[in-house]
């Protein structure tokens, strides 16, 4: 039996008030494609299908679409809900959408969701379990000791009856000790929202989300998708594909990446304004670093000639080391609320950012918070 594995799509995105979505779309069609050419039983979607909580219409109309082409020819979709996206939004019609073959993560409620799928060796269990923080486990499993997010996972996989005899799969949305992030993931400070990848033993193929670099974590088949596209400069490095998980009898699993190729490509450029000048005119989105000594005061709208989508603009050399946002800064919606209270401080401070006690502080309020908001 063959999956597509995926994750991390963050519709309705943008970098720098330039939406994404026409980017969004036009990966997403290759993602159709790969999944027709592998001719692929199954796509997984490991979580954060969305920005942000409450998505535009614009956003939902384009994930409908999406799973609407995917589920053809019987082609069976599994959903999963991430951080970024609301447990309950995502769910509302699963039960309508099951006999179609698609399955979608319901708000959580002790368990997880399961699906038996079979092929020519058997049985194949996949189970859902979309992102969990410790409160919602505590409330739904309160004989359970719940410290933080590895108790939290530990509890509900202990919980279910696993046949590990059987072929299994699970969907998971967290961050797993030693993996590689980027600037694009929120996470909590000092790690606190870390999960180790020994609970995870013992399941045939565990396709994670949450981090948007392609990665394998101790062993091949514990694995991150990663995101489709680039959503910070910090990933510009990042070669972006889809997983093709090709499941034999138990024990024999065969992994390898399809490669992505987005419209626009998200680039670090740097050199002297005459040689920057000389390359070919590009729509990628850039940040462009000048090397020279003396800069033009009008640089920037030079660039701008070649680079329509230059979103940062900054000047290093033997003098002075600054940057400029082409663009209005981000938009407050698309921001996370540490990144805001960082910025804000440093408004207040004459620049200084804030130190990690501030921070410390900041994530213990946060938490407190939400666990008052789930309780409520």
């Amino acid at each position: 039996m063959k999956f597509l594995h995926l994750s991390d799509l963050h519709l309705g995105r943008q970098l720098a008030d330039v939406s994404l979505l026409p980017d969004q779309e036009a990966i997403l069609d290759q993602i159709v494609s790969v999944a027709e050419n592998e001719k692929a039983d199954a796509v997984l979607i490991s979580g954060d299908v969305y920005q942000r909580s409450s998505p535009q219409a614009e956003a939902m109309a384009l994930f409908d679409a999406f799973v609407s082409r995917l589920a053809q020819d019987g082609r069976r979709v599994f959903v999963i809900s991430g951080n970024h996206d609301s447990a309950l939004r995502i769910s509302y019609f699963s039960r309508l959408l099951r006999p179609s073959g698609v399955y979608v993560s319901e708000a959580f409620e002790g368990e997880m969701q399961k699906v038996t799928l079979k092929d020519e060796f058997g049985a194949v269990n996949v189970w859902m379990l979309p992102f969990l923080r410790p409160v919602q486990v505590k409330r739904k499993l309160p004989q359970a000791r719940i410290a933080g997010f590895e108790d939290a996972v530990k509890a509900v996989l202990n919980a279910a009856d696993v046949d590990m005899k059987q072929r299994n799969i699970l969907m998971c949305h967290q961050f797993i000790t030693g993996c590689e992030t980027s600037d694009s993931e929120e996470r909590a400070l000092g790690g606190i929202d870390d999960v180790s990848a020994s609970l995870f033993d013992g399941f045939d193929y565990v396709a994670l989300g949450h981090i948007h670099k392609p990665q394998s974590i101790r062993v091949k088949t514990l694995r991150y998708a990663g995101s489709p596209l680039k959503y910070s400069f910090s990933e510009a490095g990042h070669k972006k594909s889809v997983t093709v998980v090709d499941m034999g009898p138990k024990g024999e699993v065969d992994l390898k990446e399809a490669p992505l190729y987005p419209i626009r490509d998200l680039r670090l450029l740097e050199g002297k304004l005459d040689e920057l000048m000389q390359r070919d005119y590009t729509e990628d989105y850039v940040w462009i670093t000048l090397k020279d000594e003396l800069v033009p005061p009008d640089a920037r709208v030079t660039l701008s000639v070649n680079y329509p989508n230059m979103l940062r603009f900054s000047v290093v050399n033997s003098r002075t080391k600054y940057d400029l946002d082409v663009q209005a800064a981000e938009s407050v919606e698309h921001r996370s609320i540490p990144e805001l209270f960082s910025d804000f401080y440093s408004l207040q401070n004459n620049g200084q950012a804030p130190g990690e006690a501030h921070m410390k502080l900041l994530d213990k309020v946060l938490r407190e918070m939400e666990e008052n908001h789930e309780a409520g």
